[in-house]
């Protein structure tokens, strides 16, 4: 079952039961709104929970139905145009478009990233891929650093594409390409990264086998590949305790 489709299930299962229960125990409890959405979050966490989702979306199921209640009151009071929420979730599905599809959320490489991996290219010129390349922020430091490179990014979003598109035009090493990168042969490369998530790592470790020349270099940021043997691993040194993981294929 899809992360949607687990999480619709959650949600309806989970306001079922908050409704079964509040009618027997305390049917008073329907007089106060989100008192009773309260009750349907827990209960629909506590769904997701049992269906096995990622423990992320707990914080979703308990808080989605409360904040609908809470945003669409706010709302009310202050005679908000309902155009705005559309708008909303217009830019949001831009941004982060079927991250629900992908399990891949939208993650940004810092600066610090960047000079631990600038010093994993070979000294000759050589080509690199960025799979999910976000808005670019990464290959633009990488493109700075070595102009002899070629750098590839390759994004599916629309908003985070065009971003990193318009910046990085000035690049003539770097080219932004809007695109699924599981479509992306990844054999002219010397070095692919990619800071995805668990889920698509075996996906990403059989697709790398398959495609990438011998020598060349996976870089995982955070998530270990699967059934690989790891030749080095970098602590980053940053706040949020970045490791990039090495793999020599």
């Amino acid at each position: 079952m899809s992360p949607l489709r687990t999480a619709l299930v959650a949600q309806l299962l989970g306001g079922a039961i908050a409704a079964s229960l509040i009618q027997i125990a305390y049917p008073t409890l329907f007089a106060a709104p989100l008192i009773a959405a309260a009750v349907q979050g827990i209960c629909a966490a506590l769904v997701s929970h049992k269906l096995g989702a990622p423990k992320w979306w707990l914080a979703i199921h308990l808080a989605f139905l409360p904040a609908t209640l809470w945003v669409s009151k706010l709302g009310s009071d202050l005679n908000i145009n309902p155009t705005w929420y559309l708008a909303c979730f217009a830019a949001l599905l831009l941004i982060f478009w079927r991250t629900d599809k992908s399990q891949v959320p939208l993650y940004f490489s810092n600066a610090a990233t960047a000079s631990a991996l600038v010093r994993l290219l070979p000294n000759l010129p050589c080509r690199v891929v960025d799979l999910g390349c976000g808005d670019g922020r990464l290959l633009r430091r990488l493109a700075s650093m070595r102009p002899d490179c070629s750098f590839v990014g390759i994004e599916h979003a629309p908003l985070p594409w065009l971003w990193a598109k318009l910046a990085s035009m000035q690049r003539r090493n770097l080219l932004i390409r809007y695109g699924d990168f599981w479509r992306l042969q990844l054999d002219p490369f010397d070095l692919v990264y990619a800071f995805l998530s668990p889920v698509p790592m075996p996906r990403l470790t059989a697709k790398a086998r398959a495609e990438m020349r011998s020598g060349t270099l996976l870089v995982s940021n955070s998530f270990a590949a699967a059934d690989v043997n790891c030749e080095l691993s970098i602590e980053v040194g940053d706040r949020r305790g970045t490791v990039l993981h090495c793999y020599r294929m």
